[in-house]
């Protein structure tokens, strides 16, 4: 879990110089899905994945960009200054899962999309902090809730965290609200994700045609961060960085990296 999970930041960090305007999520897409299988002999987890009620993914990595919340398929669409996407990354290595994701600004962002990417990976953080043997999951999407509805943000309601190994997605479902002290207890041993999903307007969504790709029913802006974590005896560990990734000087001891 731990090669996989650094696999996964480290495709993120090799994409980063890419996301410029002009670029079109699907030259993203082909350059993580040559990366991953040709440079780190991993499979791309998300191509051809069929969880039931769905069609096959057809795609090695999501790419949701400003209103789009998640599960963005790469495509046609060019990038222009002033977007924000996230890259969502997902490898299969010696049989075992490392998913994470980050926010990109392309080119200088406005103000507004800049502080919703910056408290969205607050929330992430203030999620994985409550992991601990004892915790609950309810603690952990308190945690984020508190913060993202204080900041004047909403949290998406209908897709959450998931429990990861060697398969995908598993339980326990990881939510990103609740109430503290509810919910599963967490215990040693444990590795799931924590992706909170937070709208600059209201928290409804909707599908797309597509069938996967998810939109913000009002049209505002919509921001993830994730990290895969272990749940250790005396805390957590982050899976999912590599020493490009903005948290790598968080967990190293040092300032905190700028995001974007």
């Amino acid at each position: 879990m731990r090669i996989a999970g650094r696999l996964a930041s480290e495709v993120l960090d090799y994409i980063a110089p890419f996301v410029q305007p002009g670029v079109t999520t699907e030259a993203l897409d082909k350059l993580c899905h040559d990366y991953m299988v040709n440079v780190q002999g991993c499979i791309p987890a998300p191509l051809n994945y069929c969880p039931p009620g769905y069609s096959p993914y057809p795609k090695s990595i999501c790419t949701s960009v400003n209103h789009q919340v998640c599960h963005g398929v790469p495509g046609a669409k060019v990038l222009k200054s002033g977007d924000i996407v996230n890259i969502d990354i997902t490898v299969i290595k010696d049989g075992y899962h490392g998913d994470t994701s980050r926010m990109f600004c392309v080119g200088p962002p406005s103000v507004a999309a800049r502080r919703l990417c910056e408290v969205t990976h607050q929330c992430l953080w203030q999620g994985i902090e409550q992991v601990a043997p004892g915790k609950t999951l309810g603690d952990i999407g308190h945690a984020i809730q508190k913060h993202a509805e204080a900041n004047g943000f909403s949290v998406v309601r209908e897709f959450c965290g998931h429990g990861i190994g060697k398969v995908f997605h598993e339980e326990p479902q990881v939510l990103h609200y609740g109430r503290p002290g509810t919910g599963l207890q967490l215990s040693a041993g444990m590795t799931f994700t924590i992706e909170p999903m937070i709208n600059a307007g209201r928290p409804e969504i909707r599908e797309l045609a597509d069938g996967w790709t998810i939109v913000t029913k009002d049209h505002s802006l919509s921001a993830q961060w994730e990290h895969t974590i272990l749940v250790t005896p005396s805390g957590f560990e982050v899976l999912t960085v590599s020493e490009a990734s903005p948290d790598w000087s968080r967990l190293h001891g040092a300032a905190e990296a700028r995001v974007g």
